[in-house]
């Protein structure tokens, strides 16, 4: 049987690495898939860059419009990245009635429900593994292996920038923007970190993990996002001191009343496995009724990982050429009929412990001030660590562990707390998490 022609759309780091995968490990490759797989078509916007990749063979050009178009090929890998011209091209595809394969978490967050409508009424397969977490098959385990699974929670090391920010303030007590520097310099971190410090990246990659997860309608619009930018060694360094790690994390549940959304800085008992995952590797942790805590852990990006994740899609939509688009295993891993209206939950309704850090004056009655309005707002305290006064401002740094409380509660208490005339600046609020079986 002849090979199944793939064009390639982007022949960056990871398109690079996809065509050294399929040369390299080719006759593997196809025993898995039953045909040969090969990337005959491929386009580029600099056409002269140097490569990672050998392309002898390979068709070039730099308009994708023409890998899409041409009808030699049956699969488009979609590499590019942003969610204008990909978008374009991918939904091109569709209507050429071209499988596509994508590793774009934007795309697939934002545009995966019309996306997928369209593959749908064509009977084309759009995969995706790569979007999320690089390496780690996490959308077939999620989709597929806990398949027999009420899936209640999802939580997630998602972006390997903000991992190895938070790791290096943990181990060398470091300050972020000195660490956030280096990892610029060494290639971690965009010239504009937003997208990976800020949450916006992992928040991508959870509205996938939770769509597939809980069989809702993605809803990316509708996710809470906060970034790491504004934690402090110090507060790396109470964490540790209470027995926690400091991690973005990206955490969805199910409840009855609808599904929490949410990536945020979270404090993490040292002792669970998650809270060990440090540099740039990825984690996440499924949690099914039947299964129990389940993690997956592996390298979140990189030129062959990634690589592995689009190869692995690759292979599934040619075992799949020969089935009716009914018999295949669905997009978001419901049937299209079968997904659920849940409404994603505000923040405001989210349960969850907190690590609070303030600077008060160093006087009587302040403490007692402060525990007054937890008390008044129903929020119970677990521990409590009060450091020296410092000597230039007579002010000493109160941190507290609280337990559980619904967050409108925990926002009216600190807006009273900072209105304190012994509290100086603003109160540091970290979510506190113990991502156990229950």
């Amino acid at each position: 049987m002849k090979p199944v022609n793939v064009g390639l759309l982007g022949l960056g780091t990871v398109g690079g690495g996809t065509v050294n995968v399929l040369k390299r490990n080719g006759k593997e490759i196809a025993r898995r898939a039953g045909r040969g797989i090969e990337i005959t078509h491929a386009s580029a916007r600099d056409l002269k860059k140097a490569r990672i990749c050998d392309t002898q063979g390979i068709k070039l050009t730099s308009k994708p419009q023409d890998v899409v178009d041409d009808p030699n090929v049956e699969i488009i890998v979609e590499l590019m990245g942003g969610t204008t011209l990909a978008h374009e091209m991918v939904l091109r595809a569709i209507n050429n009635g071209k499988h596509v394969v994508t590793a774009n978490k934007a795309l697939i967050a934002k545009h995966g429900n019309e996306i997928f409508a369209a593959a749908t009424r064509k009977g084309v397969m759009v995969a995706f593994e790569a979007a999320v977490a690089g390496g780690i098959p996490i959308i077939k385990a999620i989709r597929e292996g806990l398949a027999g699974n009420h899936i209640q929670w999802a939580a997630g090391i998602i972006n390997g920038t903000s991992n190895f920010i938070l790791t290096e303030m943990r181990d060398k007590g470091r300050d972020f923007a000195d660490v956030l520097a280096e990892a610029q310099q060494l290639g971690y971190a965009e010239a504009d970190p937003t997208f990976d410090i800020e949450g916006i990246d992992a928040g991508h990659k959870l509205t996938i993990i939770a769509s597939i997860a809980f069989g809702i309608p993605l809803q990316f619009e509708a996710m809470y996002t906060e970034g790491i930018s504004k934690i402090t060694r110090d507060d790396v360094a109470y964490a540790e001191e209470l027995g926690y790690r400091i991690k973005l994390l990206g955490i969805t549940k199910r409840l009855e009343k609808g599904v929490e959304l949410r990536v945020h800085p979270t404090m993490i008992p040292e002792r669970r496995l998650i809270a060990n995952v440090d540099g740039v590797m990825n984690a996440v942790l499924v949690n099914g009724d039947a299964v129990g805590p389940t993690l997956y852990y592996g390298a979140g990006a990189g030129a062959e990982p990634t690589a592995s994740a689009v190869v692995a899609d690759l292979v599934d939509v040619v075992r799949a050429l020969t089935s009716d688009s009914e018999n295949r295993v669905p997009h978001l891993a419901f049937q299209a009929g079968a997904l659920s209206d849940l409404p994603i939950l505000s923040i405001d309704d989210v349960e969850t412990a907190y690590y609070l850090r303030m600077q008060a004056l160093d006087k009587p009655g302040v403490l007692a001030d402060i525990t007054r309005i937890l008390a008044d707002q129903q929020i119970s305290i677990e521990a409590i660590i009060q450091k020296e006064p410092t000597p230039a401002m007579q002010s000493v740094s109160v941190i507290m562990l609280t337990h559980k409380v619904q967050e409108r509660r925990m926002n009216a208490a600190i807006q009273r707390i900072e209105a304190l005339g012994s509290i100086n600046g603003a109160v540091t609020r970290i979510r506190v998490e113990s991502l156990g079986s229950k």
